[in-house]
């Protein structure tokens, strides 16, 4: 019996690859960028947030059975909120850079986290459908366990970003001098922020493409229409 997801034409190493490719994206202008601004900031930050929006929301329809959208819908409704809310320009500001970006990390590696551990857990219900007959098969197909496991992994990931970024202090300033170039710089809150997004946006551009490329081992059957999985019913407690 073929399963719905074997007959998709897209699967989640393509989800995985897209976010990758967007994130190394936001690496590389970040890393060869010699402005690390909070205008410069936001703005590859709301591409990279509306980019990767777009995609977990598309995947949504051509890639997640029913019962396992709910993560790819509320992660890309919340990625995208994110990059147009960073596209405006009053926004556009250090305690806006700080406010926006730590908020989208918290909820979007919340969710990722959470749907990540739900998989790996497995979701099964135990009801009585037939007198000494328990029916033990899962109410949805978490998926394969290594899908389960990279998304536990990036929303790990995406906390340790709000986190790093909460203890910046937005108004940090530090004067230094190399001198055998004969300049004096400064190092600012809002560049250190600028960098800790392009070191997540690395992070998670290397973790997913590998994870894209790796081979995946079919999730194992658990029950089929013709042979339901069934476990006998614990006796009950004559008192």
């Amino acid at each position: 019996m073929t399963s719905a997801s074997s007959a998709r034409t897209f699967d989640v190493r393509h989800v995985q690859l897209a976010r990758a490719a967007f994130a190394a994206l936001a690496a590389i202008m970040i890393t060869f960028s010699p402005d690390h601004s909070a205008v410069v900031g936001m703005a590859v930050f709301s591409g990279f947030a509306i980019a990767t929006g777009l995609v977990l929301l598309l995947a949504v329809w051509i890639v997640y059975p029913a019962g396992r959208r709910w993560p790819s819908a509320a992660l890309g409704g919340v990625t995208i909120v994110a990059g147009m809310v960073s596209g405006l320009n009053p926004v556009r500001t250090v305690s806006g850079f700080f406010a926006v970006v730590i908020a989208w990390a918290v909820v979007s590696g919340l969710i990722e986290l959470l749907a990540g551990v739900r998989g790996l857990r497995g979701i099964r219900a135990r009801r009585e459908i037939a007198p000494g007959i328990v029916d033990a098969r899962p109410v949805v197909d978490p998926g394969p366990r290594s899908d389960s496991r990279d998304a536990v992994v990036v929303g790990a990931v995406g906390l340790l970003l709000g986190v790093g970024l909460a203890l910046v202090p937005a108004g940090y300033s530090l004067q230094y001098t190399i001198e055998e170039a004969h300049q004096t710089l400064t190092l600012t809150g809002i560049t250190i922020g600028v960098g800790l997004f392009g070191a997540y946006a690395a992070i998670v551009a290397v973790y997913l493409g590998i994870a894209g490329f790796s081979p995946r081992k079919d999730a194992p059957v658990t029950a089929t229409a013709e042979a339901p999985a069934s476990v006998p019913a614990e006796p009950k407690d004559p008192a």
